[in-house]
C-alpha cells in the first residue's frame, strides 16, 4: 500500500497544482474503490477467488487467459518493486551497482516468499509505521523548505507547468496504480464474515490508505521534482533519510512478497505444477523485468490502467443484472471449455481504450465498453458458461 501511494503521488505532484493533486486522487481512488468494493462483494458472496471466479466467466480452459493475463500484470508490478528496490540504495540507473542490488532484492523477495514469508509479517506493521511517519516528517520540511505553505503552492504552480497532466491523465494514473488489487479484491474478501467487512476492506486501502500517501507522496514531489519517495527523503539529513531508505526496503520486501504470492499461487492452479517452482519462475520473471521497467513506472500505469479494467466487466455484469446476485455453487467439470461472449467483451472494451477521447479516463472507457459488449453479446447468444 506505502510504496505504491507514495510513489503516485509524487508523480501526480510533478504534472498537477496541489489542489488538483488532492481532487485527482480522490476521484482516481474513488473509481477503484467501486470496483474492489462490487468485486470484493462477489468474492464475500461466492466465497471463491478471482481464479474461481474467471471459470465460471470464460470458461474452465478460457479462464487460464485472463489468469496468465493477470499474472503477468502481477509479475511486472513485482518487477516495478525490484527495481525500486535497487534504486532506493543506489539512486541512479546508470551505475552497474543499481543492477546489482536490484538482482539481490529480486533473488531475496523470491526466496523468503519460496520459504514463506511468517517472519516478514512481524516487520511489516513497524515498517509500516516508521515509513509513515517518516513521510509526515518529510511532508512537513518540505512545506517549511518551500517557504510556508504559500510559498508551497506557488511552487507547486510552477512545477505543474514544467509537465503539465490533464485532471483525466491524473485520474486514469491513480485508477492504474491500484486497479489490479481492485479486480482481484475477492482474493481479500472471500473469507469476510460479514458484508461490511468485504467492503470496508477495499474503503480502508483504496480511499483512506491511498489517498493520504499519494498526498504525503505529492508534497514531495512538488518540492524535489521526484517521483521516488527514498530521493527526497535523502534530501532531508543522512539519519532522517537513512531511517526512510531502509523502512522502505522494508516495505518493499513485503510488497515484492505479496505481489510473488499472487501469481504463484494462481499460475501452480492453472498449470498444476507445485507452487514452490511456480514461485521461483514468477520471481526469476519479476528480476528481471526489474531491471527496466521501472524507468518507465507512468507509462506501465497508463497500460495497466486500459488492459487490465475489462476483465471485470463481463464478471460484473453477470453477476448483478444477469443472475440478479444469485449465483449457485457449481461444478467445475459442468462447465463449458469457453465463453466466447466474455472473450469478445473484453477485446472490444480493452481495444476502446486506445481510441478514447480526451475527456474521458480510459479505465473508465474499457470497463464501461466491456459490460455492455458482454450484455448484448450474452443476451444475443446465450453463451453463459453455465
Amino acid at each position: 500500500f506505502l510504496v505504491t501511494g507514495l510513489f503516485v503521488g509524487g508523480a501526480l505532484g510533478n504534472g498537477l497544482t496541489f489542489g488538483d493533486v488532492v481532487m485527482a486522487s480522490f476521484i482516481g481512488n474513488s473509481v477503484n474503490f467501486v470496483i474492489g468494493a462490487l468485486v470484493g462483494y462477489i468474492g464475500y458472496r461466492t466465497a471463491c477467488n478471482s481464479g474461481l471466479l474467471y471459470r465460471y466467466i470464460y470458461g474452465s480452459f478460457g479462464a487460464i487467459g485472463p489468469v496468465l493475463l493477470m499474472a503477468l500484470l502481477t509479475i511486472c508490478w513485482q518487477g516495478i518493486v525490484v527495481g525500486a528496490f535497487g534504486f532506493a540504495w543506489v539512486q541512479s540507473f546508470e551505475s552497474g551497482a543499481f543492477y546489482a542490488v536490484a538482482i539481490f532484492g529480486g533473488l531475496l523477495f523470491t526466496a523468503t516468499t519460496y520459504f514463506g514469508v511468517r517472519g516478514l509479517e512481524l516487520v511489516s506493521i513497524p515498517a509500516a509505521i516508521v515509513l509513515v511517519l517518516v513521510g509526515l516528517y518529510a511532508g512537513y520540511s518540505n512545506v517549511s523548505a518551500a517557504g510556508g505553505w504559500d510559498g508551497f503552492i506557488a511552487l507547486s504552480e510552477a512545477s505543474a507547468e514544467t509537465a503539465p497532466l490533464t485532471m483525466v491523465q491524473a485520474v486514469n494514473l491513480v485508477i492504474g496504480s491500484w486497479i489490479v488489487g481492485a479486480i482481484v479484491m475477492s482474493e481479500y474478501t472471500r473469507f469476510a464474515p460479514k458484508a461490511w467487512v468485504a467492503i470496508a476492506i477495499p474503503f480502508i486501502v483504496l480511499i483512506v490508505a491511498q489517498w493520504f500517501l499519494q498526498i504525503i507522496g505529492a508534497m514531495g514531489g512538488i518540492v524535489s521534482g521526484t517521483h521516488d519517495f527514498t530521493t527526497y527523503m535523502l534530501a532531508q539529513g543522512a539519519i532522517i533519510g537513512g531511517i526512510g531508505v531502509i523502512a522502505m526496503s522494508l516495505a518493499l520486501w513485503t510488497t515484492g512478497d505479496t505481489n510473488l504470492s499472487l501469481p504463484s499461487v494462481q499460475t501452480a492452479s492453472v498449470f498444476r505444477r507445485p507452487q514452490r517452482v511456480t514461485t521461483v519462475i514468477c520471481g526469476v520473471l519479476g528480476t528481471i523485468f526489474g531491471l527496466g521497467i521501472y524507468q518507465n513506472f507512468l507509462t506501465w500505469i497508463d497500460l495497466i490502467a486500459s488492459i487490465a479494467p475489462p476483465i471485470v466487466g463481463p464478471l460484473l455484469v453477470d453477476f448483478y443484472l444477469l443472475n440478479r446476485k444469485k449465483y449457485e455453487s457449481f461444478d467445475p467439470d459442468a462447465l463449458p471449455n469457453w465463453n466466447p461472449a466474455a472473450f469478445a467483451a473484453y477485446g472490444i472494451g480493452a481495444a476502446s481504450t486506445f481510441v478514447a477521447p480526451d475527456y474521458m479516463a480510459k479505465a473508465l472507457v474499457g470497463l464501461f465498453v466491456s459490460a455492455v459488449a458482454y450484455m448484448v453479446l450474452a443476451s444475443l447468444f446465450r453463451s453463459k458458461p453455465r
